[in-house]
C-alpha cells in the first residue's frame, strides 16, 4: 500500500530503489507518527471536518497501534512503503471510510516532518541528559584527583605541570559547550510543521495552533514553505550538534588510549573493561575507547554528508531528503549508546601515581623556575635566558614547582563555577 497509489502498477526495480530501507528506519518514528496522527485527528474534529464519533474511533484505534508498538508487536511488512501507509491501512481496515479520513488536510511531507521533529526533540533531550550525567562523573573525578600531578603536553612533548583534576574538568567544561549547541538544535526542531501539507498549506480551515499545543511544540513553523524547507535543515542542525559532541568525545578517547599505553602509563581500567590479544597474553587493550574514537569520527562525517546532499536543493520537497533520514537517525541512536558506554567506563578509571623523578619529566617545571626568578626581581626575558642556558648546558635542576592560584588552574580548578554553568542549562 502506498499513500500516493492511483491504481497504476510501479516497476518493481524502481519500487525497491525508491523505498530503500524506510520500513526499518520508520520503526524509530512510529510512536511519533501515532502521536501526531492523534493530534491531527483531534484537530479535524475541532474544526468540524470529522464527527465526534469518528474522532473517538480513530483515537481508540491509534491507541491500539501504540500498545502494539510498546509490546513489540507492531511491524511494517513489505507490502507497505513506510510507517505512514501501514498506520493508515490498519485504521482503514478497522474503521472503513473513517480510517480513510485520517489523511485529510495533510501530506506525507508534513507527516514525515512532524514525526521526525518530535523524534529529534525527544532524543536531543535524552542526549543532553546523558551528557550531563557524564559531566557529573567527570567533575566528581576532578575533585577526587585534584591534587594528583599529571604532566601536561604540547606537540606531544612534555611541557608544564597539569593535574588529573584539570584534565577531567577540562573535558567537563568542553562538554558544556556541546550542551549549548544541543540546546540551540532543540530550538530548531521545536517548531511545529504539521499543517504545511506538501509545502503550500491547505484550503481546509485547519487549526495549527491547536496541534502545536497538543504536540508540545514551543511554537510553529508559521510559513508553510519554510516548514517544508526545514526538511534537511533540521537533519543538518541535529547531526552538526552531535558532531560537535562527537569531536569532544573522540579527543577524550584519544587521550585515554595514549595515557593507558606503557609509554605514558598514567591510567588503567579494570580488566573486565578491556580486551586481550589472541597471541600476546600481556595485552590489555582499550577497545572501548578506540571504538568510541572511530564511531565519533564517523558521526562527524555524517554532518558533512548532510550538507553535501542538501546544499543546492531549491525550495519545495525533493526525494533526495529520503537519503538523509537514515544517517540522521543513525547519528542520534549511536550517540546515545556512545554516551552510555563512555559514562559507564570512565567512572571506573584508575589513576596511577606518576614518578616525576623520571628523566623524561626533568624539564616539566622550567616555566615555574623562570617565574620564581621573575618574582625575585629578574625581568621575564632575562629569566627565560638564564633557565634556557641551564637547559642547554645540562645544568638545570628542577624546583618543586609553584602553586597556580588563578581561577581554572591546576591548584584552583573552579569546579563550582563549572557546576554553575551546568546548572544554568
Amino acid at each position: 500500500m502506498k499513500l500516493w497509489d492511483k491504481g497504476i502498477s510501479i516497476d518493481k526495480q524502481i519500487e525497491k530503489f525508491t523505498v530503500g530501507n524506510d520500513r526499518e528506519l520508520d520503526m524509530h518514528l512510529a510512536e511519533y507518527d501515532i502521536q501526531a496522527s492523534k493530534a491531527h485527528t483531534k484537530m479535524l474534529g475541532k474544526v468540524g471536518i470529522m464527527t465526534e464519533q469518528e474522532v473517538e474511533s480513530l483515537l481508540a484505534e491509534l491507541d491500539v497501534l501504540k500498545d502494539q508498538l510498546e509490546k513489540g508487536e507492531f511491524q511494517i511488512e513489505e507490502d507497505f512503503e513506510d510507517v505512514h501507509s501501514k498506520i493508515e491501512f490498519e485504521l482503514t481496515k478497522k474503521l472503513g471510510d473513517t480510517g480513510k479520513k485520517i489523511h485529510t488536510a495533510r501530506s506525507r511531507n508534513d507527516q514525515v516532518l512532524v514525526a521526525q521533529q518530535l523524534y529529534f526533540k525527544e532524543n536531543l533531550l535524552q542526549i543532553s541528559r546523558k551528557t550531563k550525567s557524564l559531566i557529573d562523573v567527570l567533575l566528581s573525578l576532578a575533585d577526587e584527583h585534584k591534587d594528583k600531578v599529571l604532566p601536561g603536553y604540547t606537540h606531544l612533548q612534555v611541557a608544564m605541570p597539569s593535574s588529573f583534576g584539570l584534565w577531567f574538568s577540562a573535558y567537563a567544561e568542553l562538554l558544556i559547550d556541546d550542551l549549548y549547541l544541543l540546546e540551540a538544535g532543540l530550538k530548531i526542531v521545536d517548531q511545529n510543521p504539521l499543517g504545511s501539507a506538501a509545502g503550500y498549506g491547505s484550503s481546509f480551515p485547519i487549526d495549527r495552533e491547536f496541534t502545536t499545543k497538543e504536540l508540545g511544540f514551543s511554537t510553529q513553523k508559521f510559513n508553510v514553505v519554510a516548514a517544508q524547507m526545514s526538511r534537511g535543515k533540521c537533519e543538518r542542525t541535529v547531526t552538526s550538534n552531535i558532531a560537535s559532541l562527537a569531536n569532544t568525545l573522540s579527543r577524550f578517547a584519544m587521550d585515554i588510549c595514549l595515557y593507558m599505553s606503557q609509554n605514558f602509563d598514567f591510567i588503567t581500567f579494570p580488566d573486565e573493561l578491556t580486551t586481550g590479544s589472541s597471541i600476546m597474553p600481556h595485552k590489555k587493550n582499550p577497545d572501548v575507547f578506540e571504538l568510541v574514537r572511530g564511531k565519533c569520527n564517523k558521526l562527524q562525517a555524517i554532518a558533512n554528508e548532510m550538507i553535501l546532499i542538501t546544499n543546492n536543493l531549491p525550495s519545495g520537497y525533493h526525494r533526495d531528503f529520503q537519503l538523509i533520514k537514515e544517517n540522521s537517525i543513525y547519528a542520534v541512536e549511536n550517540m546515545k549508546e556512545i554516551l552510555d558506554v563512555f559514562t559507564h567506563s570512565i567512572a571506573q578509571i584508575k589513576v596511577k601515581e606518576i614518578d616525576l623523578r623520571d628523566e623524561k619529566y626533568k624539564y616539566l617545571f622550567t616555566v615555574d623556575s623562570i617565574n620564581e626568578l621573575v618574582i625575585n626581581g629578574k625581568s621575564f626575558r632575562d629569566a627565560y635566558k638564564i633557565i634556557g642556558e641551564q637547559v642547554q648546558n645540562g645544568a638545570y635542576e628542577a624546583s618543586e614547582g609553584m602553586k597556580h592560584t588563578h581561577s581554572g588552574s591546576k591548584d584552583n580548578l573552579s569546579l563550582n563555577m563549572i557546576k554553575n554553568k551546568l546548572q544554568q542549562l
